[in-house]
């Protein structure tokens, strides 16, 4: 029995709450007192809320996101049904903001806002006095990190075998994007790094051999030490992501990344848009020539797996701007562009945007757009088809010599828009499509809409097929990885 459960939904059962370890590693004489329990979006509120009763906990503590705000508003009628007097303390960006108006927040006994740990701890030692508070939203003051204790002891075996292990070297974001939360916390500041390195050194002799950075800038957190580690042990199973703003790479940083072997190295570099106009409007600093420099950098002189990012659906964005930017990121040649959906979270400034753009938003979570003064609504579904599609048949890297034949060089955005047009009037849908029938798909278009020659489509099909056989998928699977080493250490 737990007098306190701290728990989410996340997306996927491979994805770890970095959050809810940081919240039990500063209860201090209370984390004794509290168990962590993690479910996915997947899981049935119901049987979510029998694993958490079963524990007879007072306090609940709840983490809510755009992912799963809809589950966990279900998982706490729940709750409130079976257990009123259980104490349900909720937490995360989605409810840190627009508290009014949200039904999860009305069925709750508490919201923490902003960055919880300190908050929550001195919160939970309250109820459990028996002096439950008054104030129900309780906003959080932005703790200083050298007086957080870190939460990596908190990863338990299975987590290292089987789950993605997060660390963070920073907090705060020096760019104030209207369209992301992380630029309400405009002040960038810095874990010690020679604690974050000791960290390291722990998580990897217990096993650990994927590191995830959460820094929205890791140029600004991550030190060149945390990366000559990583290099150091390149050769025993490391594989390593960063994000990073892709104009602002140290070049003491270039020659570390060069350095690495194939297979360890993945930096995600958001762009979002190319059009300097879009770029002003929302208040993102971007040296674009310097983004495109370092981006063929990334691609030419080290062996780093570079995920870009593209938002469609900013204010002022034409379509014509949009494939104009897709079209010279596809020239840069990242491994993967991700084409993503421009959401309102709750708490961001791209509100002030929506009469003059008559932005129109999905009430729904993730609240992504809908339609806007320049893409119409039936354009912005297509648009959205293209980035399911793209992710299924570009990102994949399944089809390499099938997807060269289908990229026209004149416009790589416009020959895909009309494959992702055809395909869906094939299929009438955006899930459920295999790889082998997407595949198939594919050379039925090269032969029949584009005309190329069925020998040398079937020729590229089989290809395609042997490499799809003989392709490593990156750093082989999470668990085979951990598991491996493991067995390697026992």
């Amino acid at each position: 029995m737990y007098q306190i459960v701290l728990t989410t939904q996340n997306a996927r059962y491979i994805h770890s709450s970095l959050a809810l370890r940081c919240l039990k590693a500063n209860l201090a004489e209370l984390a004794e007192q509290a168990r962590i329990l993690e479910f996915t979006i997947k899981d049935r509120p119901l049987e979510t809320a029998e694993k958490i009763l079963a524990h007879n906990p007072e306090i609940l503590g709840l983490g809510v996101y755009i992912w799963n705000a809809d589950v966990a508003t279900q998982l706490v009628r729940v709750l409130k049904r079976l257990r009123p007097g259980l104490v349900i303390v909720l937490g995360g960006p989605e409810v840190s903001h627009e508290t009014d108006e949200q039904e999860i927040v009305k069925l709750a006994d508490y919201v923490v806002a902003g960055e919880g740990e300190i908050a929550f701890a001195g919160l939970a030692r309250e109820i459990l006095s028996g002096n439950m508070p008054q104030e129900t939203i309780i906003k959080a003051s932005v703790p200083d990190l050298e007086n957080i204790i870190l939460p990596y002891d908190h990863y338990t075996e299975e987590d290292i075998a089987h789950r993605m292990i997060y660390l963070e070297a920073s907090r705060g974001c020096p760019f104030r994007c209207d369209f992301c939360l992380s630029s309400l916390d405009r002040k960038v500041r810095r874990f010690d790094s020679r604690n974050i390195l000791l960290e390291i050194t722990k998580l990897f002799d217990r096993g650990v051999r994927h590191f995830r950075f959460v820094d929205r800038s890791f140029e600004l957190g991550v030190t060149s030490a945390m990366l000559e580690f990583f290099l150091q042990h390149s050769g025993e199973g490391i594989f390593l992501h960063l994000e990073l703003g892709p104009d602002r790479i140290k070049e003491s940083f270039r020659k570390i990344l060069a350095r690495f072997p194939q297979g360890t190295l993945q930096i995600e570099a958001g762009i979002q848009s190319f059009n300097s106009e879009v770029l002003y409007r929302i208040n993102r600093t971007q040296d674009t020539e310097k983004t495109i420099e370092n981006l063929e950098f990334l691609k030419s002189s080290t062996k780093a797996h570079i995920h870009s990012d593209l938002i469609v659906g900013l204010p002022g964005e034409t379509i014509e701007s949009f494939a104009e930017g897709f079209d010279r990121l596809m020239s840069v040649g990242p491994q993967e562009i991700q084409v993503g959906i421009l959401k309102k979270l709750r708490g961001t400034a791209i509100g002030r945007h929506d009469e003059e753009w008559r932005m129109v938003y999905n009430p729904i979570p993730p609240y992504e757009i809908l339609a806007n003064r320049l893409i119409d609504f039936e354009t912005m579904t297509r648009l959205r088809r293209f980035s399911r599609y793209f992710d299924l048949v570009h990102n994949s890297g399944r089809f390499p010599l099938l997807c060269a034949r289908l990229m026209n060089a004149s416009s790589y955005f416009n020959s895909f828009m009309a494959f992702s047009d055809w395909l869906y009037e094939k299929t009438g849908r955006t899930y459920a499509i295999s790889p082998k029938a997407l595949q198939k798909l594919l050379a039925q278009y090269l032969v029949e809409i584009k005309g190329l020659d069925k020998h040398e489509v079937q020729y590229c099909f089989e290809q395609d097929q042997h490499y799809s056989r003989k392709k490593s998928p990156g750093p082989k699977t999470l668990a085979e990885r951990q598991h491996r080493h493991m067995n390697n250490k026992r």
